[in-house]
């Protein structure tokens, strides 16, 4: 049995600023060792451990798609010591990932289906891999319509723009861009925070239709009752959680909501699930 804490070698193959603030970069990573990017097998809604020696480890979402190869994707937002290491870094830097991690969207369940992408924030990152794998010319047959509802708090903020505005042409995906608030004359989108453009443009629910949600707290909060009103049921509402999580594998214990392990049992669960918990999530 392989060391679950054990990392493979990675090196940083591109760094791009991610926001106008610079505060999120993306980090490109390809694996030194042959076969590992094969054992590295993930799928879009997971996450993993970016480990630095001497520094220490941080579980980030994986903004690749299992259908781009050669290299994993991270987005960091950088706000402690690991992150603010990592952004220091430089293109060719080694370093360490650990994963894939946690469970996934229900893709097999999903087959068929109408979906609704929910996200606000550099939360969107597993929301970015799920778009390009259900875009993929192997997958798009397999699913319906596919709505996205994507905010940030300015235009500035958004996270991979351009595939935003590239997705926005094509006629087989609606995206519903949205920024808190913007003094940008030349702004096109909407303005207003995700749960309300939520409730204005997201398809009313019937059977075949399902929503993902990922972001902040605060967001998951009130983007429930807009889902509610638009006649989504406990099962159609699926959300992946960032939960105080740390170790990855569940030994730690600091990602627990009642008896669920968010890095273990999830962080997907959907909200009939989460309704069985305490409300700390």
């Amino acid at each position: 049995m392989e060391n679950p804490y054990m990392p493979y070698p990675v090196r940083i193959d591109d760094i791009q600023i991610a926001t106008e603030d610079k505060s999120l970069k993306t980090f490109k990573f390809v694996f030194l060792n042959e076969g590992d990017e094969e054992k590295f097998a993930y799928q879009a809604g997971q996450f993993a451990e970016l480990s630095i020696p001497g520094v220490g480890e941080i579980p980030i979402g994986i903004a690749s798609s299992p259908v781009e190869k050669g290299f994993v994707k991270f987005t960091v937002f950088r706000t402690g010591v690991v992150t603010s290491h990592l952004h220091n870094m430089k293109v060719g830097d080694i370093m360490g990932l650990r994963g894939p991690l946690g469970n996934w969207y229900p893709w097999d369940k999903l087959e068929g289906k109408n979906v609704v992408i929910i996200g606000g924030g550099f939360a969107f990152t597993t929301l970015r891999s799920s778009i390009i794998y259900m875009l993929d010319p192997a997958n798009r047959s397999k699913f319906g319509n596919i709505d996205v509802v994507y905010g940030a708090r300015s235009p500035g903020m958004l996270l991979y723009r351009e595939e935003l505005y590239e997705w926005e042409k094509r006629d087989d995906i609606n995206m519903h861009i949205t920024v808190d608030g913007t003094d940008d004359p030349d702004w096109k989108y909407n303005v207003g925070f995700v749960p309300t453009i939520v409730e204005q443009k997201a398809p009313q629910a019937d059977a075949d239709t399902y929503a993902i949600v990922c972001g902040p707290p605060i967001m998951i909060k009130f983007t429930q009752p807009a889902l509610t009103k638009l006649g989504y049921t406990e099962d159609q509402i699926i959300m992946s959680l960032e939960n105080r999580m740390k170790c990855g594998i569940g030994m730690c214990g600091r990602c627990n909501i009642g008896k669920e392990l968010v890095c273990k049992d999830g962080p997907v669960f959907t909200l009939k699930e989460l309704n069985k918990t305490p409300k700390e999530y």
